[in-house]
């Protein structure tokens, strides 16, 4: 208990310190995750919806297979996507890893199939006929998507904090491809491992501490919006 608490103190002696990395962390935490995000949104998003209303052989597999990658582990992303970045490897002579750039493609990887997987169950869930309705006043098909999607917006938002909550938590991907430099790819996730690694634990628990509190920070805003816009 002692423990906890000194690492509650810690945190807050770092945050009102204003420390320099903690502050660099934090921010490079939010800025790799936040675009990770963005990117899982446009790909899942897309993808998931063109999934949910079209009609193909072998569509049940293909959803059941999205729904297995929404719990895809995270440490399998980071192999593969540093097998694809590695110096022998496809994409190798891009040099993008250990770089803030890799982190966010594994953590795009590992959002998009949530993003999607929830974006097919919400798109499935609104009433068929109102395809029909949209399309019978006159817009085109691709208005009738945006509309869709406008109407599914509540359940698209779980999507986003689903998505963001997968990847600013997420560990063994941002090492494995980042390499947790210090400075340049050091996230709060990471950073947090090596502090518990050294036997800093009240730094560990500061550290866990802030990045709790950032990720409960951006979910009331995405809480807020979503419960704003319920249907009454």
């Amino acid at each position: 208990m002692d423990l906890i608490l000194e690492g509650i103190k810690k945190a807050i002696l770092l945050l009102f310190t204003m420390d320099r990395e903690v502050l660099e962390i934090t921010f490079l935490s939010l800025k790799v995750s936040g675009i990770a995000t963005i990117i899982s949104l446009l790909i899942g998003i897309s993808i998931g919806t063109l999934v949910a209303l079209t009609r193909f052989p072998g569509k049940k597999i293909v959803v059941s297979l999205i729904n297995t990658a929404m719990g895809l582990p995270p440490v399998v992303v980071g192999l593969f996507v540093s097998i694809f970045l590695w110096r022998s490897g496809p994409f190798g002579f891009l040099g993008l890893l250990y770089t803030p750039l890799a982190i966010i493609i594994a953590q795009a990887v590992i959002a998009t199939p949530i993003v999607m997987g929830i974006t097919v169950a919400a798109m499935q869930q609104l009433p068929k006929k109102m395809r029909l309705q949209i399309l019978a006043l006159g817009a085109s098909r691709l208005q009738m998507v945006w509309m869709l999607i406008k109407e599914a917006r509540l359940s698209l938002l779980a999507a986003v904090m689903a998505g963001f909550g997968g990847v600013i938590s997420e560990v063994g991907a941002s090492i494995m491809v980042g390499g947790n430099i210090k400075g340049y790819t050091r996230v709060l996730t990471t950073a947090t491992v090596m502090e518990t690694s050294k036997g800093n634990f009240d730094i560990a628990i500061a550290l866990s501490i802030i990045l709790l509190a950032l990720a409960y920070f951006i979910n009331i805003i995405l809480t807020y919006v979503q419960q704003r816009e319920r249907p009454r």
